[in-house]
């Protein structure tokens, strides 16, 4: 489908050209201090990088935006030459009608890119409906004061615009006219997991979570596994977004990068993401393979287990970061229970809380080259599924007193 012109206003001649236009993510802290440590051990490596977690706040890590389009997200900027044919280009007046004038009490979420609405649009069109009418979609809006990143927005287009799986969000369409640019997404009717597991009053069922985890890891296996890898790059539980049936689909593909092919190992690349979540490999050496996905795999299913976020300051010393806190605990059954979100109660498998303490091991594994494929974390999860040895039915056992364990 040919882009529309907009105007004169050559906003689609900028995007070939690569032109970064208004949209750059304002300066982060730089992911490395010193001198990255290219001689030192592998393990001196990691432990400096599981110290400096200690000491982090959870922000993002990166580097500033290069006001040049260099490709470095393996993206090419024309997007007038890769966008499919099946992505729907809207008008700004278009989605503003289907989001009732972005009206306030419309909005689904807000990060650092802008808010995301609630909208209806006609089916097959890009024509507005009536609210309760027609499809139900997220409209992301960049704000013009602080947008998320021409290269962000580019890759989003370009990643979810080609890759098509049920455990990733759905992209519809987008819209770029003058400064404004817009994502219109399928609507995911139960947030984001991150919602569930730290926002909401009643906790989300041990049954719910390990569909959620087998999902995701899907959804991470279906990047890894493709003719052209891709590495996800930011998967944590505020990028797992819920149907309403607790089907979990990943989103947010503005920091998504092509994986290394042929010979090479690793995509050398600078740090991004989000503290708690980065490998530590990644965070040292910016060396990024798939097994950096895997690790932040691990990270969230201890969340899921544990019901704790990956860094969190109002905890007390020694266990703001929740990897360094737990890994003491995921090889000691005696101990292992001690883990669980106190607030399930009894109400989780046993073997099931075994297994995915087992998961989450080798996943956080310090030696990326020992940590799990995604395959392969989907096979561990899929039995557990079907467990119904529940803690409630079965004697408590001791390690599960959590005296000395502060919540």
């Amino acid at each position: 489908m040919a882009p529309r012109k907009r105007g004169g206003c050559g906003c689609w001649a900028a995007v070939a050209r690569g032109l970064p236009g208004a949209c750059f993510r304002p300066a982060a802290a730089k992911a490395a201090d010193g001198d990255g440590g290219g001689a030192a051990k592998a393990s001196h490596v990691h432990d400096a990088a599981e110290t400096r977690y200690l000491n982090a706040s959870n922000r993002e890590l990166g580097d500033n935006f290069q006001t040049k389009h260099d490709g470095e997200n393996g993206v090419d900027a024309s997007i007038e030459k890769k966008t499919p044919h099946k992505l729907l280009q809207f008008t700004f007046q278009e989605l503003k009608s289907a989001t009732i004038n972005f009206r306030p009490d419309s909005i689904l979420g807000e990060g650092g890119f802008g808010y995301v609405f609630k909208g209806w649009i006609e089916p097959n069109s890009t024509s507005p409906a009536k609210p309760g009418t027609g499809v139900t979609v997220a409209v992301k809006s960049l704000k013009q004061d602080a947008l998320q990143g021409h290269r962000e927005w580019v890759a989003e287009i370009d990643f979810l615009g080609q890759l098509h799986h049920k455990h990733l969000v759905k992209l519809i369409g987008y819209c770029i006219e003058d400064d404004q640019r817009l994502l219109v997404y399928e609507f995911m009717a139960r947030g984001s997991l991150e919602n569930h597991l730290f926002r909401r009053a009643l906790p989300l069922p041990w049954p719910n979570r390990m569909k959620i985890a087998l999902g995701a890891a899907k959804g991470l296996a279906f990047l890894h596994g493709g003719p052209k890898p891709v590495i996800y790059r930011d998967f944590k539980t505020s990028n797992i977004l819920l149907d309403a049936e607790y089907n979990a689909k990943l989103s947010d593909f503005g920091l998504a990068k092509a994986g290394p092919q042929g010979d090479k190992t690793h995509v050398s690349t600078r740090v991004v993401g989000t503290y708690g979540y980065a490998a530590p490999e990644y965070v040292m050496t910016g060396h990024l393979t798939s097994k950096s996905d895997v690790y932040s795999f691990g990270v969230v299913l201890l969340e899921m287990l544990t019901g704790r976020r990956s860094m969190d300051k109002k905890r007390p010393t020694g266990e703001q970061n929740l990897v360094a806190w737990a890994r003491p605990y995921l090889n000691d059954r005696r101990r292992l229970y001690q883990l669980v979100d106190p607030r399930l109660g009894l109400n989780y498998s046993v073997k099931g809380v075994q297994k995915v303490a087992q998961i989450c091991h080798y996943c956080l594994s310090r030696d990326s080259k020992s940590r799990p494929s995604m395959d392969e974390v989907v096979k561990q999860l899929t039995p557990l599924q079907d467990l119904n040895d529940m803690a409630s039915a079965s004697p408590r056992p001791r390690s599960t007193q959590r005296g000395k364990v502060h919540r």
